[in-house]
């Protein structure tokens, strides 16, 4: 079984980030998956310093842990000003190599206007800068104020097959790298 993080990078209580969240880790969990999602709400996370150590700040420690021992990361944010969220943005900086080098990302971004890909192009950078691997499906939720219901399930069946997609690809790529990763291990 793989073990997959997710992590939206919205801080809003309706937060349609973390309803996206919640919608592709169901489907991922529902692959076999264990999911776990982080609530950048209830962490406290301080600014990026630029440094490794944050003792008075726990968080930071639970967030890398988890990270670390995940083999596949989901990412949602809201798209402001035409790319990822500044907490999506700290959360990922408080982190390195080593907690995402050879780790499946799936990336999903919420608009409320039209959909495009300026922060999923964002976060595919910086999660190729920190040595991971990005699956191609990824999902953009435009006008997201009419894409869920008030249960927070999605309206539209093709953005719902979209997910289920992206949900497949996450798993089924994390298993082969994680079995890729294991087999190159054990030869050593």
């Amino acid at each position: 079984m793989v073990k997959i993080v997710g992590i939206a990078g919205s801080l809003r209580s309706d937060s349609y980030s973390q309803q996206a969240l919640k919608v592709a880790a169901e489907r991922v969990k529902a692959l076999g998956a264990d999911v776990e999602v982080l609530d950048l709400r209830q962490l406290n996370l301080p600014f990026c310093d630029g440094g490794d150590e944050y003792p008075d700040y726990p968080d930071v420690e639970r967030l890398r842990q988890a990270v670390l021992e995940a083999d596949g990361i989901i990412l949602a944010t809201p798209e402001y000003h035409g790319s990822l969220s500044g907490v999506l943005k700290n959360a990922l900086d408080l982190m390195g190599f080593e907690h995402f080098s050879g780790k499946v990302t799936g990336l999903i971004s919420v608009l409320g206007g039209q959909s495009n890909s300026n922060a999923l192009n964002d976060m595919r950078t910086i999660a190729r800068w920190v040595h991971a691997w990005t699956i191609p499906e990824q999902v953009a939720i435009g006008q997201a104020w009419k894409a869920f219901d008030e249960e927070g399930n999605l309206r539209d069946e093709s953005l719902a097959k979209r997910l289920d997609a992206f949900a497949q690809s996450l798993v089924e790529n994390t298993q082969k790298l994680r079995g890729a990763t294991q087999r190159e291990m054990s030869a050593a």
